[in-house]
C-alpha cells in the first residue's frame, strides 16, 4: 500500500482564529517562582528527593547499566524522563544500547489510574463529564511523562481523543527547572568563557519548550494551524482539535486509529514501503522549516502513526517556527556546506545570529574552523553525513566566536536529530540530506529566485538608505567638531593586548632599573660625604640607600627567572 498522493483533502477548520501563540518569554526569575510558588523550603524537599533517588539506585556507586538509567530517570520524575526521550535519539552522546533502553521512556510510563483521570477531567470543566462525552474508554491509548490519552465518543457519537495532562506535573517540571537553573549559573562561573555551550542558553530554551508544551491550549492551536499548513499535502495530516472542548490540561482532538512508524513489521504487513514513508516524511519536513517556517520540534515515532495512506502527527505540543529571512539563511548554510565554501557559510551565519560581538571575532580563526568542519562533513558522502552533528556543531562553534543564533536553530537541529534517528533505526536505505537538497534544488525555480532576489535587493537598498543617511548625519557632526578643535580619535589594535602588556613589563623594568642605579649613586655620594650618623662605617641614609638597591635589584632578577619564556 502506498502512501496516499491523491486522497482529497478535507475542508480545513475554521481559521478565523489567527491569535497562534507564539514563543513564550522566560520571565524573571522571581516572576517564574512566584508563578509556580517555588520556595527555598520546595527547592531543598525536591532536591533531597532527586538525591535520594539517586543514592537508592546506587547511580555513581558501581557500573551504570541501561535499564539501571532508565530506571532511575522514570523515579525522577517528567523532566528527567523527557531528557531521557531526547537521549534515546542521540546515540552519538550515549552507546547504542543505552538509546535501545531509554525509547522505552518514550510511550512505556506508568499509567494514571482512571479514577484520577475522570477527577481531573470533572474538576477542569466544572461540570458532570455525561454533558460532553457518551463514554470514555477506561484504558489508556498511550502513557507518557505529560499526560496520558484516553477513547472517547462525544454526545453526537464522533470518536475523539482526550489527552489529560497529569495533576501536578507542570509544578514539578518547573521545579527541576529552577533548580538547573540554579546549577547552570554556578557552571557558568565556574567554565566561563571556556566552554562551548552557553548554560543559561540551555536551561531558557528548555524552560521556553516547556512553558509551550505543558500549555495545552497552545497545542490545541498548533494542530489546526499545523493542519492548515499541510491542507495541501495529500499524504500527510494531523487530528483536528475540538476547541471548545480543549482546555490549558486538556486537548480533545479527532481519533486516529493506525500503525505505528515505531513497528515496521506491522506497516510492510499492511503493504507499506517504508522507504516511500521516509523519503515523503523528510521532504515535508524541509516544507516545514524551509519553506512554512511552521515545524514540529520532536518527531519522534511515538508522535507519528500511519493511517489510510497517510502520515499523521499526532502530537503538536512542541513546534519551532523560522521567519523568512532565517529559512533563507538556513537554505544558505546546507547550500554553502554542499559547496564546501567556509566562507559562504561564513556569511550565513553572521546574518542567521540574533547577535554578534563584531569586535571580538576573529575572523581569520572564525574561518579556520569552518574550514575544518567543512572538511570533516564535506568530504563524506551524503549517505554517511550527520547532519545533527553538522548543526551542533555549527552551534558551538559559532558560540565560542561570539556569535549568538536564535534558539529556533537549537529546536530545529534537534528535529533533524531526532528524525534522523527514526530514520536510522526504521528506514536504514532513506538518505535524508539528500532528500533535503533535492527539496532545495526543486524549491529553487526561476520564478522563486527573482521574487527572493527582489526581495533581499529592497532590503539592502533599504538597509544601504537608512545607513546611508546615519553616515551622512556623522559626517555632519564629524565636520562641526573638526572645525571648533574638538575632534578626538580613538585607535584599538586588534589582538595588541598581549603586546601591550609585555611593553609594560618592559617599561616597569627598566623604570626599577632607574630607580635601583639612582639609590645605589646616590647612597655612595651620601658614603663619601661622611654623613653622620654611622652605622657599619657607613651613613645611615646611604645604608638604607645600599639596602633598597638590593631588595629592587632581587626582585627584578626573580620576576626575570620567574618569567615562562615560550
Amino acid at each position: 500500500m502506498a502512501i496516499d498522493d491523491a486522497n482529497p483533502v478535507p475542508d480545513s477548520p475554521d481559521r478565523s482564529d489567527n491569535n497562534i501563540l507564539g514563543r513564550l518569554s522566560s520571565g524573571s526569575v522571581g516572576e517564574f517562582r512566584r508563578e509556580y510558588n517555588l520556595t527555598r523550603s520546595s527547592r531543598r524537599r525536591r532536591m533531597h528527593e532527586i538525591f535520594k533517588v539517586i543514592r537508592h539506585n546506587k547511580l555513581f556507586s558501581r557500573e551504570i547499566t541501561p535499564v539501571m538509567l532508565r530506571t532511575t530517570l522514570e523515579e525522577l520524575g517528567p523532566t528527567f524522563v523527557k531528557m531521557g526521550q531526547i537521549l534515546s535519539m542521540r546515540s552519538e552522546i550515549l552507546p547504542q544500547r543505552f538509546c535501545d533502553e531509554l525509547t522505552e521512556l518514550r510511550s512505556n510510563v506508568e499509567p494514571m489510574s482512571f479514577e484520577l483521570v475522570i477527577d481531573t477531567l470533572e474538576h477542569e470543566y466544572g461540570r458532570p463529564l455525561g454533558e460532553l462525552f457518551v463514554s470514555i474508554d477506561p484504558h489508556p491509548l498511550g502513557s507518557a511523562s505529560l499526560a496520558q490519552v484516553h477513547r472517547a465518543t462525544l454526545l453526537d457519537g464522533t470518536d475523539v481523543a482526550i489527552k489529560v495532562q497529569r495533576p501536578g506535573v507542570q509544578e514539578t517540571m518547573a521545579q527541576d527547572i529552577d533548580i538547573l537553573r540554579t546549577l547552570a549559573r554556578r557552571a557558568q562561573r565556574i567554565f566561563k568563557n571556556e566552554q562551548f555551550i552557553d548554560f543559561n542558553d540551555v536551561v531558557e530554551e528548555m524552560w521556553v519548550s516547556f512553558r509551550e508544551e505543558v500549555d495545552f491550549l497552545a497545542e490545541a492551536r498548533n494542530l489546526r494551524e499545523f493542519h492548515a499548513c499541510n491542507e495541501r499535502c495529500v499524504y500527510l495530516d494531523c487530528p483536528r482539535p475540538y476547541m471548545s472542548l480543549c482546555t490549558g490540561h486538556i486537548v480533545v482532538m479527532d481519533f486516529v486509529d493506525g500503525i505505528p512508524l515505531s513497528d515496521p513489521e506491522r506497516l510492510r504487513a499492511a503493504g507499506y514501503d517504508l522507504n516511500e514513508i521516509g523519503v515523503k516524511l523528510v521532504d515535508n519536513y524541509a516544507t516545514q522549516v524551509l519553506d512554512d517556517g511552521f515545524f514540529h520540534a520532536d518527531p519522534h515515532p511515538g508522535n507519528i502513526i500511519i493511517s489510510g495512506g497517510k502520515i499523521m502527527y499526532i502530537d503538536l505540543g512542541m513546534v519551532g517556527r523560522l521567519s523568512a529571512y532565517n529559512r533563507s539563511c538556513m537554505s544558505d548554510i546546507i547550500t554553502a556546506v554542499g559547496e564546501g565554501s567556509s566562507t559562504k557559510l561564513k556569511d550565513a551565519l553572521l546574518r542567521f545570529a540574533v547577535s554578534k560581538d563584531i569586535a571580538a571575532i576573529d575572523h581569520a580563526d572564525f574561518l579556520a574552523e569552518l574550514d575544518m568542519i567543512v572538511a570533516q562533513f564535506g568530504s563524506v558522502s551524503l549517505q554517511d553525513l550527520d547532519l545533527g552533528s553538522l548543526l551542533f556543531s555549527l552551534i558551538s562553534l559559532a558560540r565560542k566566536n561570539h556569535v549568538e543564533m536564535p534558539p529556533t536553530i537549537t529546536m530545529m537541529a534537534r528535529g533533524m536529530v531526532t528524525l534522523e534517528g527514526v530514520l536510522d533505526e526504521f528506514m536504514p536505505d532513506t538518505n535524508m540530506i539528500q532528500i533535503i537538497r533535492d527539496h532545495i534544488e526543486r524549491s529553487t525555480t526561476l520564478d522563486r529566485v527573482l521574487r527572493d532576489e527582489v526581495a533581499d535587493f529592497a532590503m539592502e537598498g533599504r538597509q544601504a538608505a537608512h545607513s546611508l543617511l546615519q553616515a551622512s548625519g556623522e559626517l555632519s557632526e564629524f565636520t562641526h567638531m573638526l572645525t571648533r578643535g574638538q575632534f578626538k580619535m580613538n585607535m584599538e589594535m586588534l589582538s595588541s593586548s598581549g603586546i601591550m602588556n609585555r611593553l609594560s613589563d618592559i617599561v616597569n623594568r627598566l623604570t626599577l632599573g632607574i630607580i635601583i642605579a639612582g639609590l645605589f649613586i646616590g647612597s655612595s655620594v651620601v658614603y663619601y660625604a661622611g654623613i653622620q650618623p654611622v652605622i657599619f662605617g657607613i651613613p645611615v641614609l646611604g645604608f638604607l640607600g645600599y639596602v633598597g638597591a638590593a631588595v629592587l635589584s632581587v626582585y627584578v632578577i626573580v620576576g626575570i627567572i620567574r618569567r615562562p619564556r615560550k
